[in-house]
């Protein structure tokens, strides 16, 4: 007699997020887990039990009333979409929508409006969860939209719904009390998807990119193994038992880096800020003793300009992420001088690898080497996480020599790498090639293996037979202590074809000066051997702003369409 197993409970039990989410709710249920506070200064705050209970009501809510349908391996299910900001209700929705077996779509509502209709009916979003201060925007884009939206559910933290001619429309708050406090999460297939994002749409319309429940779960887990097992400096203060973590990359940005399932599995005490402002930031560091965050280099400029930081005690961080693009080795020093205790690293990801695959990891024999070197690694692109292989490869797809000089592309593959674009083969067949995934970033690699970002393919500067790194450019003048930003562009030329012009912004209060410019990178760039003397710009202006995309990285298509512009308001400081 055949004896009866269960490998569906054992050697195939399912990698499901729901699993991420129970930990906290089976060990601290009484303990405060979501705080929230909005643009008026209202706090909100829920025990991991209350948040759990509010979730399993949306999952009735999402099954009952508005009837969405789940999915299967091959056969997504309805797509859950937000416009929504940071709060209590969009984390909700991050494991509900998910847990029930339909895929939850945090749309960029940062995007040009023709691109946020692209990607709800490109998604084909059924039902659509809507802030009330994004509400304004739902209703400029309906008749475009109304085709594909069956359903509208709209979020307050007042009571009430808006006049509008959108319909149906759902109040979350009234809807969600009518639900019971519990629910049989299924067990899914780990295959199903769970999430779907959209790249930013720089070279096009957006990309659609899926993942799967295993996915998202291994890439959790295997972060939280490479945060838990970093060697540690002798300065490194202590992992506090409480991760106090304010959650301030929007949650449309590919989920806030992965920030739901991650902070939810560590149960630490989540903070969210609604919007993001400087003095808001401020307030609740101070207030929630937040011990760490993730910030966009923009963020960190808009702190470093707000002149009553030293007003706050921001003692608490511990640590800050960077991320969504690079991180000026200028602006880093510039944030640790402001605030104490503060940390920074560097890191890189993307849309198609659902935020993180690279970081700028120290290794155990680093830990006593003096500040400037351990800086010195802390801003360079880094080290492949745990579960990713990453190489960079010349165009036969050899690996480039280590030698910190020759440049190639980023490849990568691993447990979260998109494995096809949504509705798009072409695509898909033009960055999957013999087995990796081709980035369109260009990188050299160091004699300890570092990888480093010198450009997006697209964006390198070509002078004549040479290519001009624009993010080492960026990285050097950063350095300079009156330049906040600084990017850099090519200028048509008759000889060279192209030569670099750079875009500064400078600290508030700095004398622009286009000389002092060039004269830096000279002294910091050529003179120390970092570039070629013929990669120094041949013009300089000076900006109150750098255009950018919604993620906040330089918007260099934007700045292309205005070459001329920016020329004209330039100083030539060099010609070779």
């Amino acid at each position: 007699m055949a004896t009866k197993t269960y490998p569906e409970y054992s050697s195939r039990y399912p990698l499901l997020i729901k699993n991420l989410m129970a930990r906290p709710v089976r060990l601290y249920p009484d303990d405060i887990g979501i705080v929230y506070r909005n643009d008026e200064g209202q706090y909100f705050r829920f025990t991991w039990k209350q948040w759990y209970e509010r979730t399993c009501q949306l999952a009735n809510m999402l099954m009952g009333p508005l009837g969405a349908k789940v999915g299967k391996p091959g056969a997504p299910g309805d797509r859950i979409a937000t416009m929504a900001l940071n709060h209590h209700r969009h984390l909700e929705l991050c494991y509900a929508s998910t847990c029930i077996g339909t895929v939850a779509h945090p749309i960029n509502i940062r995007l040009s409006m023709d691109h946020i209709v692209y990607t709800i009916n490109h998604a084909e979003d059924t039902i659509l969860f809507v802030d009330d201060v994004v509400w304004p925007l739902l209703e400029f884009i309906w008749e475009r939209v109304k085709g594909t939206v069956k359903k509208v559910i709209y979020m307050s933290d007042k009571p009430g719904l808006p006049k509008t001619n959108i319909q149906p429309v759902y109040e979350y708050e009234e809807l969600l009390k009518q639900q019971p406090k519990t629910y049989d999460w299924p067990d899914l297939d780990e295959n199903t998807v769970a999430v779907l994002y959209y790249t930013t749409g720089t070279t096009g319309l957006p990309k659609g990119v899926m993942f799967t429940h295993r996915q998202l779960y291994l890439q959790t887990i295997h972060l939280i193994a490479t945060v838990g097992t970093a060697p540690r400096t002798p300065d490194t203060p202590e992992r506090p038992n409480l991760n106090i973590p304010m959650v301030n990359v929007p949650l449309f940005h590919i989920h806030g880096w992965g920030a739901p399932w991650q902070t939810v599995y560590t149960a630490s005490k989540i903070v969210f800020p609604g919007r993001f402002s400087a003095e808001s930031f401020c307030e609740l560091v101070q207030t929630e003793k937040v011990t760490s965050s993730g910030l966009v280099p923009t963020m960190l400029a808009m702190l470093i300009e707000y002149p009553d930081i030293k007003k706050w005690d921001l003692s608490s961080i511990l640590t800050v992420s960077t991320g969504g693009a690079a991180l000026p080795p200028g602006l880093k020093s510039k944030a640790e001088k402001l605030f104490s205790n503060f940390n920074v690293g560097s890191g890189y990801g993307m849309t198609e690898t659902a935020a993180a695959s690279i970081g700028a990891q120290l290794k155990r024999w680093m830990v006593d080497w003096p500040q400037e070197k351990l800086n010195a690694i802390r801003v360079k692109t880094g080290l492949p996480f745990d579960g990713i292989d990453a190489r960079v490869v010349d165009d036969k797809g050899k690996d480039v020599p280590h030698d910190n000089l020759t440049q190639g592309e980023i490849v990568l593959r691993g447990h979260w790498i998109m494995e096809q674009y949504y509705k798009d083969p072409e695509r898909t067949a033009t960055t999957w090639r013999d087995g990796w995934f081709h980035t369109g970033d260009a990188a050299t690699v160091d004699d300890l293996g570092y990888i480093q970002i010198v450009d997006r393919i697209t964006d390198v500067i070509r002078s004549g037979a040479e290519m001009v790194p624009t993010v080492l450019l960026e990285n050097i003048t950063c350095t300079a202590e009156s330049v906040l930003e600084a990017t850099f562009v090519g200028v048509p030329d008759e000889k060279w074809g192209e030569r670099p012009m750079a875009i500064i912004k400078a600290v508030p209060g700095a004398k622009q000066n286009h000389m002092e410019i060039l004269e830096f990178l000279q002294k910091e760039g050529v003179d120390k051997g970092k570039i070629a003397k013929w990669m120094l710009p041949d013009f300089v202006v000076f900006v109150n702003d750098i255009p950018k995309t919604s993620v906040g990285k330089f918007d260099k298509i934007a700045i292309r369409k205005k070459i001329n512009e920016f020329v004209n308001q330039a100083v030539r400081v060099h010609k070779i």
